[in-house]
C-alpha cells in the first residue's frame, strides 16, 4: 500500500475522490472506475500544497522500498542457496534419479562402472547438478537388491492369482561361453481370470557341478518351496530332451513335455541334415558365407555385382549348428543369389561352388523345409500353446505324403522325414496334456482327433469339467456370442492351407460320453472352430460365461507353451549380462540383474 494515503481518505460519498487531511480538499482518484485509480494526483497535490507533508511522504516511501528490498534479498539468497546445496541422499528426489540408474543399469545391460565413466557423470551434473552420483558400489550393495526385492514382491502378488488356478513352466540350462558359470531357469505362465496371458522369471539361478538327473531334480523341489508352490498346482513343465532333464522330471514328480522346437531339431537333423549329398553342400555353403564374412573386400564385391545387376543390397546369412532353421535361412539366401555368385566366381576366386544338380537340391531342399520354417515361427512365437502340437504334427504328416514336382531328387528324403516325424511325435496323441489343450482350444476343437481319440478326450475333458462344476456349482451360466476376423485366404500347398483342408473335411458330431453330456460341451463342440488368426484367450474371455466349467479348463491347458523358448530368450539376455566386458561379476548379481531385466517391464507397463 502506497504511502501517501498516510496523508489521504477515501471520500465516503463518492469514492473517485479522495480527501486531504491536511486541507480537505477533494482530489480525483485518476479515473472512473477502482481497476483504474492510481495515486498520481494524490502525490502531485502534496508536492504543489503541502511541502512539509510531501517530505514525510518521501522519507515514508524510501522506507518501504528498502524494506521490501531487503526482503526480496533474503528470499533470493535463500532460494539460492537451495538451488546450489546437493540432495541429501536420503532425500526423496536422490532416491528417485538412484532409483533410475539402477533401473537403467538393469534393463539395457549396462555395467555398473558405467557410473564411473567421464561421459556419464558429466550428463547427469549437467541434467541435475544438485544430485550427488553415489559410487560403483553403492549400486552393486544397495541399489541392486533393493530394486530386486521391489520387482521380487511384485511377481509375487502377481503369482497368487496364477496359483489359485495352474500353473505352466518352461526351464533350460545354460553355460556362459567368457566364464565358467552355468544356469538354470525356471519361467512361469499363467492366464487370469480375464484370460490374459502372463509370464514372469522365477529363477535363473547358478547350477554348478555335475549336471545329474538327482541334483536337477533336488534344484526344482527347492525353486518351487521358494515360491510356495504346491505341486498339484504345477500344470506341466516344458523342457529339453536331454535325458538328465527328462529323468529329473521324474524323478521330482513333475508332469513335463518335451519342447516341439527341440523334437523338430531332432528329426529334421536325422532325416536330412546329416545325409551326406546335403552336409556336403551345407559345408560348401558354410564356406562361401565365411569367405563375404570374413573380410570387406570379397563384401565390397559382391555388393557391387549385385548393383550391376540389379539386385538389392544383401548380406548372406551364416547359419548355427544347433539351429535346423538357420541352415535353411543359409541355403535360401545362397539360392537368392545364385545369379550374383555366378558373375562373382567369374571374375573372383570363390573357397567352393556348387555345381547344376547341387543348386537344384538346394531349391528342392528349401521347397521341403519351407513349411518346417513357417510352423518353427509359429511355435516359438509368445502366443503358442501347447494346443498347436496335434494339429501342427498332423499338417505336417499330410504336407509329406503329398507328391509335388519339387520331390524330383528328393524323394527319398522326403519318406524319410516322415518317418523321423512320426517316429519322433509318435506319442503326442497318448498326451492328456496335448489332446485336452487341442480340444479346448476353439481354433482346432476336435478336428484333428482319430474317432477313437475323440471319445477318450471328451471323457477327460467331462472329467475336468465335472470338478469345476464340483468346486463352483453356483456357476451361472449366460449366452455369449463372439465375432470372428476374417480368415485370410492362404497360399495352395502352405500350412494354413493343409490346416483348412483338414478342417473342411471334419463335420461336428455328437460329444462322446457314457453318461449324459453337459449343455455346454455339446454347444462348444458342435460350433465350427474359430479361424486359425484368431485368438484363442479373448473367444474364452468373451464366452467364459457362456461355458464357465470349459473356461475353467481352458485357464489351465493353454496356459502352457509347446516350447521351452521362452527360456532360451532368457539365456540370450544372460548371454548379454555375462559378457567380455563382465566375465567377472558375482553370479548373485548377475541373476538379480536377469530377474530385472525379463520381469520390470512387466512391473513398468502396470504402473
Amino acid at each position: 500500500m502506497s504511502a501517501v494515503w498516510s496523508f489521504y481518505t477515501v471520500c465516503e460519498s463518492d469514492v473517485k475522490f479522495a480527501s486531504c487531511n491536511t486541507c480537505n480538499g477533494k482530489i480525483p482518484r485518476g479515473g472512473s472506475t477502482s481497476k483504474c485509480f492510481n495515486t498520481t494526483n494524490l502525490i502531485r497535490h502534496l508536492k504543489n500544497k503541502h511541502l512539509a507533508e510531501y517530505g514525510e511522504f518521501s522519507r515514508l516511501t524510501a522506507e518501504n522500498e528498502k524494506k521490501t528490498t531487503g526482503a526480496v534479498r533474503r528470499q533470493l539468497t535463500q532460494t539460492t542457496i537451495a538451488n546450489t546445496r546437493s540432495y541429501e541422499r536420503g532425500s526423496q528426489k536422490a532416491k528417485e534419479i538412484t532409483r533410475k540408474i539402477i533401473e537403467l543399469i538393469g534393463l539395457d545391460d549396462q555395467p555398473f562402472s558405467v557410473v564411473e565413466d567421464a561421459g556419464f557423470r558429466r550428463l547427469l551434473s549437467h541434467l541435475e547438478p544438485r544430485y550427488v552420483l553415489p559410487g560403483r558400489k553403492y549400486f552393486t550393495d544397495v541399489a541392486l537388491p533393493e530394486l530386486h526385492q521391489t520387482v521380487y514382491s511384485h511377481v509375487q502378488h502377481l503369482l497368487k492369482e496364477g496359483v489359485s488356478s495352474s500353473l505352466s513352466f518352461t526351464s533350460d540350462i545354460w553355460s556362459s561361453d567368457v566364464s565358467p558359470v552355468s544356469m538354470l531357469s525356471l519361467t512361469a505362465h499363467w492366464i487370469d481370470s480375464d484370460f490374459q496371458l502372463h509370464k514372469a522369471v522365477l529363477h535363473a539361478q547358478e547350477f554348478s557341478g555335475s549336471h545329474t538327473a538327482v541334483a536337477l531334480a533336488a534344484t526344482f523341489e527347492k525353486m518351487f518351496q521358494t515360491w510356495h508352490i504346491p505341486k498339484d498346482k504345477i500344470h506341466v513343465i516344458l523342457r529339453d530332451n536331454a535325458r538328465n532333464m527328462v529323468k529329473a522330471m521324474t524323478d521330482a514328480g513333475l508332469p513335463s513335455l518335451g519342447c516341439m522346437a527341440h523334437t523338430l531339431q531332432l528329426a529334421i537333423h536325422e532325416a536330412v541334415l546329416s545325409q551326406r549329398s546335403v552336409s556336403d553342400i551345407i559345408a560348401k555353403g558354410r564356406r562361401i558365407v565365411g569367405h563375404f564374412r570374413h573380410s570387406p573386400l570379397p563384401y565390397a564385391r559382391l555388393q557391387s555385382v549385385q548393383k550391376q545387376l540389379g539386385q538389392p543390397s544383401k548380406r548372406l546369412q551364416q547359419d548355427v549348428s544347433t539351429r535346423w532353421n538357420s541352415t535353411y535361412y543359409m541355403l535360401h539366401s545362397l539360392l537368392e543369389q545364385k545369379r550374383v555368385l555366378g558373375v562373382y566366381a567369374a571374375d573372383f576366386e570363390l573357397p567352393a561352388t556348387f555345381t547344376s544338380s547341387q543348386w537344384e537340391l538346394i531349391e528342392n531342399m528349401t521347397t521341403l523345409l519351407e513349411p518346417f520354417e513357417e510352423l518353427t515361427k509359429e511355435i516359438c512365437s509368445s502366443t503358442a500353446s501347447a494346443a498347436d502340437v496335434i494339429p501342427s504334427v498332423m499338417v505336417l504328416k499330410r504336407i509329406l505324403t503329398k507328391e509335388t514336382a519339387a520331390d524330383h531328387g528328393v524323394k527319398t528324403t522326403k519318406d524319410t522325414l516322415l518317418e523321423a516325424v512320426t517316429k519322433r511325435f509318435a506319442d503326442i496323441e497318448e498326451e492328456p496334456l496335448y489332446s485336452l489343450a487341442t480340444v479346448i482350444d476353439p481354433r482346432y476343437k476336435d478336428r484333428f482327433y482319430s474317432e477313437g481319440l475323440k471319445t477318450k478326450t471328451h471323457r477327460l475333458l467331462l472329467g475336468l469339467m465335472t470338478e469345476a462344476a464340483q468346486r463352483d456349482p453356483n456357476q451361472e451360466h449366460e449366452a455369449n456370442n463372439t465375432g470372428e476376423p476374417a480368415e485370410k485366404v492362404p497360399r495352395p500347398g502352405s500350412l494354413s492351407s493343409i490346416f483348412g483342408e483338414i478342417l473342411a473335411e471334419e463335420t461336428p458330431q455328437q460329444a462322446h460320453t457314457d453318461s449324459p453330456t453337459p449343455s455346454e460341451m455339446i454347444i462348444y463342440l458342435s460350433v465350427p472352430p474359430i479361424s486359425r488368426s484368431a485368438s484363442s484367450l479373448e473367444y474364452w474371455k468373451t464366452n467364459k460365461e457362456r461355458f464357465p466349467d470349459l473356461a475353467k479348463v481352458a485357464r489351465a491347458y493353454l496356459s502352457a507353451p509347446c516350447t521351452s523358448v521362452e527360456s532360451e530368450r532368457l539365456f540370450s539376455a544372460a548371454s548379454n549380462i555375462v559378457d567380455e566386458h563382465r566375465n567377472r561379476l558375482m553370479t548373485e548379481k548377475a541373476e538379480m540383474l536377469l530377474f530385472i531385466k525379463k520381469n520390470l517391464p512387466t512391473m513398468l507397463t502396470n504402473k
